[in-house]
């Protein structure tokens, strides 16, 4: 090598040669992890993961296990579990269930009523400014299975929500990949009971001590489908309409990162529609969520992992992941 080269080569800092933070982390993602991560929660074993039945449980466990191997810390002290109860009235005048005080006050005073042992799973990564907090989240539960159907009686919910799970777990596993401490700190959240009113999410928020200390929520449900197999591309971004960096976020990383993506941008003044992002959004904590639109699986039988675009899962848990390395890092948005 000329000496003059070597020497100016020399004088180059090494970290020039590595990857920033950020792209170490974007650099973890890939389509082996989502595999594992959807093959096992949709597998027949965990029988669709129906709130309260011993395949939920299974997966609660699962993501615990998976988040403990990658060294994200239990949120709840030594627990990554959040236990909460749900209670509704005897199934045949089909209430549905609550967690809030008043209806468990009121439904445990009847004569029947029905109640669901539940539990969030919840880890984190602490900031710089560890009292300000950011937080992804997806549910885990789905509709279990019906033993009256003809042949496949499981509601497996490989898109609905284990393409959701897989994202904030590929998350979590990128920010300890940057092996970069965030400005804030970042909660990884796992919600149970979505499925019968957004149970897990709501308990959680009602009774979070530094509720007015949550900067940002991003939330997942259904990422991995295609609405229309003509627009493989297609992706719904909704997000809070007064946090105009939310769209030009998702606009620009498109192209710095080359992904294969076409959003649908929705700015809304109170996402409170669809799923967990309603629990925030009743709080004004600004949020973004990403959705795949509906498909004839959904709430079906036939919602399996082999209809998962993996493509677009892919390059939307990388978007979703620069989104958050935003929320957890930038002091305005």
């Amino acid at each position: 090598m000329n000496k003059i080269i070597l020497c100016l080569l020399l004088l180059i800092p090494v970290s020039s040669f590595a990857q920033n933070p950020k792209e170490k982390g974007l650099a973890s993602i890939n389509r082996q992890s989502a595999e594992a991560y959807i093959g096992l929660l949709a597998n027949d074993a965990l029988q669709g993961r129906e709130a309260g039945k011993q395949g939920n449980c299974i997966a609660a466990e699962y993501i615990k296990a998976v988040l403990q191997d990658m060294g994200i810390k239990p949120l709840n002290n030594s627990s990554y579990f959040q236990p909460f109860e749900a209670y509704s009235r005897e199934r045949q005048k089909r209430t549905r269930f609550s967690v809030h005080p008043d209806s468990i006050v009121k439904y445990k005073g009847e004569q029947a009523f029905r109640k669901l042992e539940l539990r969030n799973v919840l880890g984190y990564i602490e900031g710089k400014r560890k009292h300000e907090y950011v937080i992804v989240g997806a549910h885990y539960d789905h509709l279990g299975m019906d033993e009256s159907l003809a042949g496949d009686n499981i509601y497996n919910g490989a898109d609905d929500n284990a393409s959701g799970v897989s994202a904030v777990l590929q998350i979590a596993k990128a920010f300890i990949a940057s092996d970069e401490k965030p400005e804030r700190t970042v909660i990884f959240a796992f919600w149970d009971g979505e499925e019968l009113g957004l149970l897990g999410s709501e308990y959680f928020v009602a009774n979070c001590p530094f509720v007015s200390s949550i900067k940002g929520y991003l939330n997942f449900d259904m990422i991995g489908r295609n609405n229309n197999e003509s627009n493989p591309e297609h992706v719904v971004y909704f997000y809070t309409e007064s946090h105009s960096d939310f769209g030009r976020w998702l606009k620009d990383d498109i192209t710095k990162y080359n992904l294969k993506l076409k959003p649908d941008y929705r700015p809304w003044d109170k996402p409170i529609g669809g799923s967990d992002n309603a629990s925030f959004a009743k709080r004004d904590i600004p949020l973004i969520w990403y959705h795949t639109d509906g498909h004839p699986d959904y709430h079906q039988p036939s919602d399996h992992t082999e209809r998962i675009n993996w493509d677009k899962l892919i390059d939307i848990t990388k978007a979703s992941f620069l989104n958050m390395w935003n929320m957890a890092n930038l002091n305005t948005f």
